[in-house]
């Protein structure tokens, strides 16, 4: 039986480059993002829906849609093998001087929020076939502070970094894993959308694909082998 990864946030950036990874590795592939047309161009890109490719657009902070993807997920591939845990946004007004209440709750609502919903929804099906990882893209800022990542992001990301602790903590029993992907920055439309931040550094900084291929890699692990989290950033170099 192929292995099943669930996708959220694939859409673009960091979820698109984890899928064109997964897909090459033989995966089959369910695609989760808020637009349908950006995972149906995705799909027809990696070659159309079918056996091994399922477009179930969704947002994360919808419960009962995130819930119902999952199932959906199962009764065409029979399992979730692994979870990328992916979706989330970031807001211009990000320091305590610009609070912003609901631009700050969207914020949380994605990314914390949203991630419980993904990782509860997962959880049935994984435990059921006793094995399963989950792998969160968490963020540089969710595991040190970082001013420049706003104050609602950096909360929500240490936030994720930590529910993926709890995983590995609780659910280890039932052979489940969980890794927190935190890299600095990388050449995704929400770094192009950091205010101050220029577009020309893009090729200076992580690429999608960068981690994309360390997703995958924790995917194909040894299943007694427990990667807690991975700390990742660009090189340091001089200015020009």
């Amino acid at each position: 039986m192929q292995n099943c990864v669930w996708i959220t946030g694939a859409g673009s950036g960091i979820g698109a480059a984890m899928a064109r990874a997964f897909a090459g590795a033989g995966y089959r592939i369910a695609l989760t993002a808020r637009s349908e047309d950006r995972l149906t161009a995705l799909a027809e890109e990696l070659g159309g829906s079918g056996d091994r490719l399922r477009v179930l657009a969704g947002d994360v902070t919808d419960r009962a849609r995130i819930l119902s993807i999952a199932e959906e997920i199962v009764q065409w591939a029979g399992r979730i093998d692994v979870l990328c845990n992916n979706a989330g946004l970031n807001v211009p007004l990000r320091r305590w001087d610009e609070l912003d209440w609901d631009s700050w709750d969207r914020v949380i609502a994605t990314n914390l929020t949203g991630a419980l919903n993904v990782i509860a929804a997962a959880l049935g099906p994984m435990r059921r076939q006793k094995s399963g990882v989950m792998i969160h893209t968490s963020s540089w800022a969710g595991r040190f502070h970082a001013p420049v990542a706003g104050v609602p992001y950096g909360a929500s990301k240490h936030a994720l970094t930590d529910l993926s602790a709890s995983l590995n903590a609780q659910e280890g029993e039932n052979g489940i894993r969980s890794t927190a992907l935190c890299p600095g920055e990388v050449a995704t439309p929400l770094l192009n959308g950091r205010p101050g931040f220029d577009p020309a550094r893009a090729a200076e900084v992580i690429q999608p694909e960068d981690v994309a291929a360390l997703a995958l890699q924790v995917a194909g692990m040894n299943p007694n082998v427990a990667i807690h989290e991975i700390t990742f950033a660009p090189v340091l170099r001089a200015p020009r």
